[in-house]
This record gives structure tokens, sequence and C-alpha cells, in this order.
């Protein structure tokens, strides 16, 4: 049964080294920012905190990579105002200030050596060696248009804001008041049983209904067989089995074909394979000596070390892929154990399998094969150099039908209604074009998955309309038995109830069920409806031509002193925590935003974005 698995609980350490780290890939995710002259020119400023001009085109670039990431194209400027990118980065620029301003007042601020710790810890800045690389260092920050002091003063002040959103957050706490209903919704159990209550259940088969009783059946529930609306389509076609017949190939290239796939026509013997390595020749002979005693087997052994027959599957295999141990696995002359033997990969026991025997097709009996490939291909080149002329009878004013009278393309029509896959509308690229199929279009030429050509044109607008009960006779048939069996089951179901019996279907009992357990071979459903119901009480549902009955037996609280239920309401409450510790952070922002100084220069901005 599926068990809630715990979240990692938060912690300041944790949160600090997050914040801090996500800030570090802000600055320096930037590279190839171009600066804005020697003069510092802000985009605000806040407090006595300015934002410049490179911070927000490095903010801003970041953004755009993001989102060409997500979408995997290039990102506008435009297109990034449209999802409102603009915004959102002067907002996080905004208040990274007020924060920075804050801790300047409180001051708040890191150290050289804390400074020192956190660039030391940058990936981007080290070298081979894990140590720091003083020139991958200075390359990166000159990318990013900083130098090594704007950039430490940026740690610093990451630093410094961690701090202060540490000393926040940190009295954060789940209050029990809100864990324990959570906890007692989510880890609480229930017993239930449950009789599965079929056909075989029933005091007499149900039979097949005659004519009359299936016409009314059939009308009565005409709702059921209802077919989409859709179009009557007339279309041209032609396929590469349409002109074949009118095709040949020349000798010559079945021969050059026949040559070029030699490989496939002409086999070495193979062996069926699979392949266990081991870490030293001592363990590869102990292993053989416990299979030749009986005491294990290769797949026991397989088992042992973790893996699957999959794992140790080599498939069918040449003497050329078995490399070094060719000649012992080509020695066996019946499946077996070959080895060990030295491999590439270490020491390896072989076991074989079966024997492929070597096979040769000459040319005279792979002929045909190749002769029916060659005349589809051909075919599909005839038909794609075709297609001009079908288009340009087209582009003339040809109807699909003339179009079909003055070439080889066959005419038909078609009552298109979504889900109709049989004719021509078996072709996905057919089904795609009578989708999109409206009155007043002009026909066009579409290619076939098998190469072939096609056009459609708009006839009339077909209703919503129900299938002909001919045509889904035995649906209908199998409807009416499903409907019969379900009536006498209810019937059944009831005397069971108030027999306080099972009668001869037997019950399931199922104890400590949680919300998030599945019940094997019963609907999913049954669950949700055993925590719906009340000790002692019985309740019926209906899945096909089954009902199942539901006893609720107990309700149990959560028993705290479980591992798993310790695990869930560990879960619960770093869930908790996280969210009010957010939501303690974005009220202290905010309050320090509406008590702050904050002055916006739109014309930078606008000059910053005019860059992009």
């Amino acid at each position: 049964m599926a068990k809630n698995q715990p979240k990692k609980k938060m912690s300041a350490k944790n949160i600090a080294a997050g914040f801090l780290m996500a800030l570090l890939a802000l600055s320096l995710l930037g590279f190839g920012v171009e600066g804005f002259g020697g003069r510092v020119q802000n985009v605000g400023t806040v407090g006595d905190r300015a934002i410049t001009a490179n911070q927000y085109a490095r903010a801003m670039q970041n953004e755009l990579r993001a989102l060409q990431g997500q979408f995997g194209q290039a990102i506008t400027m435009e297109q990034a105002r449209l999802f409102g990118m603009d915004q959102i980065v002067l907002e996080q620029l905004v208040t990274s200030a007020v924060l920075d301003n804050e801790a300047a007042r409180l001051g708040v601020s890191a150290g050289d050596a804390t400074v020192q710790r956190e660039i030391l810890q940058i990936p981007a800045f080290q070298g081979l060696d894990g140590r720091i690389d003083r020139e991958a260092y200075r390359f990166a920050l000159q990318n990013a248009g900083m130098n090594e002091g704007e950039f430490e003063t940026s740690i610093r002040e990451d630093v410094a804001r961690t701090i202060l959103q540490l000393s926040v957050i940190g009295g954060a706490s789940a209050p029990a008041a809100i864990v324990a209903p959570l906890l007692e919704f989510q880890a609480q159990t229930r017993d239930i049983s449950v009789t599965t209550l079929t056909a075989a259940d029933l005091p007499q088969p149900v039979g097949r209904p005659d004519a009359a009783t299936l016409q009314a059946f059939y009308e009565t529930n005409l709702e059921s067989y209802m077919q989409p609306e859709g179009k009557r389509i007339s279309y041209a076609v032609i396929t590469p089995d349409m002109v074949v017949d009118t095709l040949d190939v020349d000798e010559d290239i079945l021969r050059a074909a026949y040559e070029a796939r030699r490989a496939q026509f002409s086999q070495p013997e193979r062996r069926l394979v699979e392949r266990l390595v081991f870490s030293d020749m001592d363990s590869a002979q102990a292993a053989l000596a416990r299979i030749t005693t009986g005491e294990a087997t290769f797949d026991a052994l397989v088992a042992e070390r973790g893996l699957d027959l999959d794992d140790a599957d080599m498939g069918d295999v040449s003497r050329a892929d078995l490399g070094m141990a060719a000649e012992a696995v080509f020695a066996l002359t019946e499946p077996g154990i070959a080895g060990p033997v030295e491999t590439s990969l270490g020491p390896a026991l072989f076991r074989m399998n079966a024997i492929l025997a070597a096979q040769e097709v000459s040319f005279e009996e792979a002929r045909e094969e190749l002769r029916a490939e060659q005349l589809a291909d051909l075919a599909r080149r005839v038909l794609s150099d075709e297609y001009d002329l079908y288009e340009d009878l087209l582009a003339g004013g040809a109807t699909v039908a003339q179009l079909a009278e003055e070439t080889e393309m066959r005419a038909g029509e078609i009552e298109w209604r979504p889900g109709k896959t049989e004719g021509i509308a078996a072709y996905e690229s057919v089904r795609a074009a009578a989708q999109a199929l409206n009155d007043g279009d002009f026909a066009e030429i579409g290619f076939l998955e098998d190469g072939g050509l096609f056009a459609l044109e708009f006839i009339e607008a077909l209703p919503a309309a129900p299938r002909p009960l001919d045509e889904i006779r035995t649906q209908v048939t199998t409807d009416w038995q499903n409907a019969q069996i379900l009536e006498g089951l209810r019937l059944v179901a009831t005397d069971l109830e108030s027999a306080e019996t099972t009668g001869s279907a037997l019950p399931i009992r199922f104890d400590g069920l949680r919300r998030t357990d599945f019940l094997p071979d019963l609907p999913r459903d049954l669950v949700a409806l055993a925590f719906e119901m009340e000790p002692g009480e019985t309740r019926s549902f209906e899945s096909g031509s089954r009902i199942h009955l539901l006893e609720l037996h107990a309700v149990a609280s959560p028993d705290l002193m479980l591992d798993d239920v310790a695990n869930v309401r560990r879960a619960l409450e770093t869930q908790i925590e996280q969210s009010i510790a957010q939501d303690l952070f974005g009220y202290f922002a905010a309050s320090l935003r509406q008590s702050t100084p904050i002055q916006i220069n739109q014309a930078m901005i606008d000059a910053v974005q005019a860059n992009f």
C-alpha cells in the first residue's frame, strides 16, 4: 500500500544556504551583459540604495534565458513584457534593495572570512583540482560586467539579506492546532470489508435479447450511441500500391540493393548469451564452483548482485561481438556455462542459452523481397514528382472529382466524423485534414503516410446522429446484458444487506486502510467511499457489470508511535513551517517597502530594455 514520504525538515542553515546560492546564481548567470558606460546610471533608488542599470540588465538577461530554455526558442524583449517579466524583475530588485537598506540600518553585515568562504564554494570559480582559479574568477566577473570589488560587495549584501531573513522567520513553527487535524485527516485508518458480486452470483444467467427487446433498449438509450457532428467529404487519392503495377526495376538495381544489404542476408552463427562480470578471478571461480555443485544457479547469482536478467542479457551475439570470450562461448555445443574469462570489464561467466545457425540468403531467394521494396520506393518517388501536376490542376479550378477524371487518382466520398478510422480515414494525415476542412475551402494536395497523395473537398455538414443499430449490434447486446446483470445484482445486494449475510460471495477484509492506499483489483474510488462512511455502515458501488458491497467496521486515529505516522507528521510540520515562514517574510518585506522611499527611473529602464 502507498505510504506518505516525509519531506526534509526545514532548518535555518538550509534556508540560508538555499537563499544565498539562489542570489549568487542570479549574480553570475548574466555573463555577456554589456555595461552602460563609465558613469553610474540607475534605474531606481530605494532608501540609500541604488539599483544600477547593469544590475537591471543582468537580471533581465537571466529571465530571458530562463524563458528561452522553457520555450526552446529565442524570446524578444517585447514578448518578455507580455509575460510581465520586466515588472517581475524590477519588483525583485526593489525588494532586495529594501532588504539591503534595512540590513544596513540595523548594522547587519558579513565579515571578510564569510565572503571568502562563500566565493570559494562557487563551482564556476574552481579549477580541476577544486581550488579557486583566479583567472576563471576574473574572466567570469569580466563577462558579467563586474569587478572583484563589486562582486564581493554583492556577496556581502546577499549574506546580510539572508541573516535578516532568518531573523524574521526563525521563530516560524507549525501550530499543533493545525497539524493535529491535518494529521488526523491524512493518517487516519479504517477497517473495511468488500464483497464483490458478479454475474456468477445471479440466480439465473442472463441470456441474449430478442430483436424487439434489443430495439427497445437501443431506442431508450439512443444518447449513448450518438455520433458527433461531421462532414460529408469528396476525395481523390492515389497510393504507391495503385501505380506499382505500371513500374519495373532494372536487374542491376536489385543486385546493387542486395550487395548493399549483404550483411543482412549473410549472417554468421550466433549465440544467445548472458554475462555476469565479477570484481576478480577468484570471485568468478567461486561462483562457477557454486553452479557446478548445484549450490546456486546462474539466475540466483545474478539476483545476489542486485541485478536482473535484463542487466545480464547480451542478446544474440557473434564471435566478433564477444571478443576474448568468443572461443569459450562458441566451444559450447549446447546451452551451458562458459568461463570464467577475462574481458574488458573484468572476469566474467557466460551462460549460452541457444545456438542460432548461420544464415545465407542468396540473391535469387531475396529477389522478390528486394523487388517489392524497390518498386514501392520508386512508386513514392514517381508520385512525389507528380505533385506539381495535381497542384496545378487544382489551382486551375479543377474540382476533386475532375482531378480524378483527368489523372490516375481515384474518387470517393466519406462521411467523416471524429473517431472514424475506416477507409481513407485510416491515414492520420487525412483525419487531420478532414478535421480542419470547412465549407468554402479550396482543395489542396496532401501527402499520405505511405507516400501517396490526396485531396479533400467539403460537400455538406452532418448533424449529430445515432449510429445505426446494425453497425453496433454487438455493443448494444453487451450493454443490454450488463444492464440486466446490474439490475439482478442490485436485488441480490439488497437481500444480502437485509439478511446480513454474504451468501456465496466471500468478503475481503482490509484493515488499517489510509486515504492514499489502493485496493488490489478493485476500483480506486472505493477508498474514497470508505472515508465518507460511518462505522457499521454498508454501501454499494457499481463498477461495470459488478457491484461491490463496502462495509466499514472501525475508524482509528493515527498511532503517533508508528514510524510512518511520525514521518507524515514531520512532513506536515515542514510544509506548514515553510508556508508560515514565506508569509512572515512576505509581510515583513511589504512593511519595509511601505516605509522606505522608492523612486523609479522609467526612462533608464526603457533605455536598458532597448539594448536587448
